[in-house]
């Protein structure tokens, strides 16, 4: 199978590839699409669940979101990708994170949505799983907002952000804004 990846999108290694677990696929469109069944599966097991900030949940989501996929769903990456921390600290931000989300929420420290924006665009940063982070970061977020009593992100009206299109070098460039502090492309993006 040869991937194509689009700008921002996190190449896999070799060994990472060998784990795949569907043996019928052979296009990256037939992966995207056989991933997207295992994304709606695990969403709607996680809207029932009570604690998601945390470094457990966060796993089991990404579990549930590519079990049918990758032997690797849910296990930390072992690998420097071309984002992201160190792999080694993985759990410990995390971990943080989780703490910071938990306290601004407390804390009213921003808007809600500024909250969970936030916490997708540090998710992302800290890219914890081989692959699948932008889309288990999304979904976070949205679960996040929602216990919140907040409406569901659009994030660009709902488009496929896995092709190169203009509606994800916009979510690209919101991001980059963001790892300089600049939440608020980011935010307009998460509800346009």
């Amino acid at each position: 199978m040869k991937f194509d990846y689009p700008e921002g999108a996190t190449p896999l290694e070799a060994e990472e590839l060998l784990d795949i677990i569907p043996t019928h696929i052979t296009t990256q469109e037939q992966l995207n699409a056989w991933e997207q069944k295992n994304i709606v599966s695990a969403e709607e097991w996680a809207r029932s669940k009570k604690n998601i900030v945390s470094v457990v949940f966060i796993q089991q989501l990404h579990k549930h979101m590519f079990d049918e996929t990758w032997k690797w769903a849910g296990k930390f990456r072992h690998s420097e990708k071309n984002i992201g921390i160190a792999w080694y600290m993985i759990p410990v931000e995390l971990k943080k994170l989780c703490d910071d989300v938990t306290y601004q929420f407390e804390h009213q420290s921003f808007s809600d949505d500024e909250i969970a924006i936030r916490f997708h665009h540090r998710l992302v940063w800290i890219h914890p799983f081989p692959n699948g982070n932008g889309r288990h970061a999304r979904l976070m977020a949205d679960l996040l907002i929602m216990q919140h009593r907040g409406k569901r992100f659009s994030w660009g009206m709902n488009q496929d952000l896995s092709k190169a299109t203009p509606i994800r070098k916009q979510y690209i460039q919101a991001l980059r804004l963001a790892d300089h502090g600049d939440y608020t492309m980011l935010t307009t993006f998460a509800r346009s």
